[in-house]
Protein backbone atom coordinates (compact mmCIF):
# COMPACT_ATOMS: atom_id res chain seq x y z
CA UNK A 1 0.00 0.00 0.00
CA UNK A 2 0.75 3.66 -0.83
CA UNK A 3 0.92 5.81 2.03
CA UNK A 4 -0.78 8.83 2.14
CA UNK A 5 1.01 12.06 1.85
CA UNK A 6 -0.98 15.10 3.01
CA UNK A 7 -2.09 16.43 5.95
CA UNK A 8 -5.13 16.22 7.94
CA UNK A 9 -6.88 19.12 9.67
CA UNK A 10 -10.50 20.23 11.12
CA UNK A 11 -13.60 20.66 8.28
CA UNK A 12 -13.92 24.16 7.51
CA UNK A 13 -17.43 25.63 5.78
CA UNK A 14 -15.82 26.10 2.27
CA UNK A 15 -14.65 22.51 2.67
CA UNK A 16 -18.69 21.49 2.21
CA UNK A 17 -18.56 21.20 -1.50
CA UNK A 18 -16.18 18.99 -1.98
CA UNK A 19 -17.01 17.00 1.02
CA UNK A 20 -20.41 16.19 -0.40
CA UNK A 21 -18.98 15.45 -3.94
CA UNK A 22 -16.60 12.83 -1.77
CA UNK A 23 -19.75 11.58 0.10
CA UNK A 24 -21.80 11.14 -3.39
CA UNK A 25 -19.21 9.63 -5.80
CA UNK A 26 -17.85 7.24 -2.82
CA UNK A 27 -21.58 6.02 -1.70
CA UNK A 28 -22.33 5.60 -5.54
CA UNK A 29 -19.57 3.33 -5.84
CA UNK A 30 -19.15 1.61 -2.63
CA UNK A 31 -22.88 1.01 -2.33
CA UNK A 32 -23.98 -0.63 -6.09
CA UNK A 33 -27.19 -2.29 -4.13
CA UNK A 34 -28.13 0.95 -2.89
CA UNK A 35 -30.13 2.55 -5.89
CA UNK A 36 -28.26 6.42 -6.65
CA UNK A 37 -32.23 8.10 -5.92
CA UNK A 38 -31.64 7.28 -2.13
CA UNK A 39 -27.94 9.03 -1.76
CA UNK A 40 -29.40 12.31 -3.93
CA UNK A 41 -32.59 12.62 -1.67
CA UNK A 42 -29.94 11.89 1.26
CA UNK A 43 -27.74 14.68 0.22
CA UNK A 44 -29.47 17.41 1.60
CA UNK A 45 -29.97 16.33 4.79
CA UNK A 46 -26.51 15.32 5.11
CA UNK A 47 -25.18 18.84 4.13
CA UNK A 48 -27.48 20.72 5.98
CA UNK A 49 -28.23 18.88 8.98
CA UNK A 50 -25.10 16.12 10.01
CA UNK A 51 -22.12 17.43 8.38
CA UNK A 52 -22.42 20.69 10.58
CA UNK A 53 -23.11 19.12 13.80
CA UNK A 54 -20.41 16.11 13.02
CA UNK A 55 -16.93 16.11 14.17
CA UNK A 56 -15.39 16.16 11.41
CA UNK A 57 -11.82 15.79 9.92
CA UNK A 58 -10.56 16.34 6.21
CA UNK A 59 -7.29 14.88 4.41
CA UNK A 60 -5.61 17.64 2.51
CA UNK A 61 -2.61 16.71 -0.51
CA UNK A 62 -1.69 19.96 -2.28
CA UNK A 63 -4.58 21.83 -1.10
CA UNK A 64 -7.78 19.83 -2.27
CA UNK A 65 -9.86 17.70 0.13
CA UNK A 66 -9.15 13.54 -0.87
CA UNK A 67 -10.69 12.62 2.14
CA UNK A 68 -12.86 12.88 5.61
CA UNK A 69 -13.81 11.30 8.85
CA UNK A 70 -16.83 12.34 10.77
CA UNK A 71 -17.60 12.06 14.18
CA UNK A 72 -21.35 12.03 15.35
CA UNK A 73 -22.25 11.62 18.87
CA UNK A 74 -18.97 11.37 20.55
CA UNK A 75 -17.39 7.95 19.65
CA UNK A 76 -19.45 7.20 16.72
CA UNK A 77 -17.87 7.03 13.23
CA UNK A 78 -20.85 8.09 10.93
CA UNK A 79 -18.75 8.53 7.49
CA UNK A 80 -15.61 7.75 6.37
CA UNK A 81 -15.20 8.07 2.96
CA UNK A 82 -12.47 8.79 0.55
CA UNK A 83 -12.52 9.98 -3.11
CA UNK A 84 -12.99 7.21 -5.07
CA UNK A 85 -10.05 8.17 -7.31
CA UNK A 86 -7.57 8.44 -4.72
CA UNK A 87 -8.67 5.33 -2.59
CA UNK A 88 -5.95 2.99 -1.90
CA UNK A 89 -3.50 5.20 -0.71
CA UNK A 90 -3.30 5.22 3.11
CA UNK A 91 -5.94 8.36 3.24
CA UNK A 92 -9.20 6.12 4.90
CA UNK A 93 -6.29 4.62 7.33
CA UNK A 94 -4.47 8.04 8.02
CA UNK A 95 -7.89 9.26 9.04
CA UNK A 96 -8.27 6.37 10.98
CA UNK A 97 -5.56 6.54 12.30
CA UNK A 98 -6.37 9.96 13.45
CA UNK A 99 -9.33 9.09 14.97
CA UNK A 100 -8.16 6.77 16.58
CA UNK A 101 -5.56 8.93 18.59
CA UNK A 102 -6.64 9.85 22.35
CA UNK A 103 -9.86 7.53 22.41
CA UNK A 104 -10.49 4.56 24.21
CA UNK A 105 -13.37 3.28 21.70
CA UNK A 106 -15.02 4.05 18.54
CA UNK A 107 -18.42 2.31 17.03
CA UNK A 108 -19.33 2.61 13.21
CA UNK A 109 -22.19 1.18 11.49
CA UNK A 110 -20.85 -0.57 7.72
CA UNK A 111 -23.56 -1.95 5.45
CA UNK A 112 -22.60 -5.97 5.04
CA UNK A 113 -23.05 -6.46 1.38
CA UNK A 114 -19.47 -3.66 1.28
CA UNK A 115 -17.46 -6.35 2.07
CA UNK A 116 -14.03 -4.18 0.80
CA UNK A 117 -15.19 -1.55 3.83
CA UNK A 118 -16.44 -4.81 6.44
CA UNK A 119 -12.49 -5.93 5.34
CA UNK A 120 -10.84 -2.50 6.16
CA UNK A 121 -11.99 -2.14 9.37
CA UNK A 122 -11.69 -5.55 10.84
CA UNK A 123 -7.93 -5.11 9.55
CA UNK A 124 -7.88 -1.87 11.79
CA UNK A 125 -9.12 -3.80 14.82
CA UNK A 126 -13.11 -3.23 14.93
CA UNK A 127 -14.87 -6.17 15.68
CA UNK A 128 -18.39 -7.43 14.82
CA UNK A 129 -20.78 -6.17 17.95
CA UNK A 130 -24.11 -6.55 16.04
CA UNK A 131 -25.79 -7.26 12.81
CA UNK A 132 -29.18 -4.96 12.66
CA UNK A 133 -31.06 -3.72 9.56
CA UNK A 134 -30.42 -0.03 8.39
CA UNK A 135 -34.19 1.67 8.28
CA UNK A 136 -33.13 4.05 5.62
CA UNK A 137 -32.38 1.64 3.19
CA UNK A 138 -33.51 -2.19 4.43
CA UNK A 139 -29.98 -3.36 4.29
CA UNK A 140 -28.36 -5.38 6.30
CA UNK A 141 -25.82 -3.58 8.41
CA UNK A 142 -22.94 -4.28 10.98
CA UNK A 143 -22.14 -2.26 14.15
CA UNK A 144 -19.13 -2.47 14.94
CA UNK A 145 -16.50 -1.53 17.77
CA UNK A 146 -12.93 -0.57 18.32
CA UNK A 147 -11.41 -0.81 21.85
CA UNK A 148 -7.94 1.06 22.55
CA UNK A 149 -5.31 -2.00 23.51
Amino acid sequence: MVMAEGSIRPFLPGDTPRVMEIWLSASREAHGFIPMEHWRSTAPLVEREILPRADTRVFVREGRVEGFLSLIEGDHIGALFVDPGCQGRGIGRALLEDCQGGRELLTLAVYKKNRRAVGFYQSRGFTLLEERVDQGTGQREYLMVWKKG
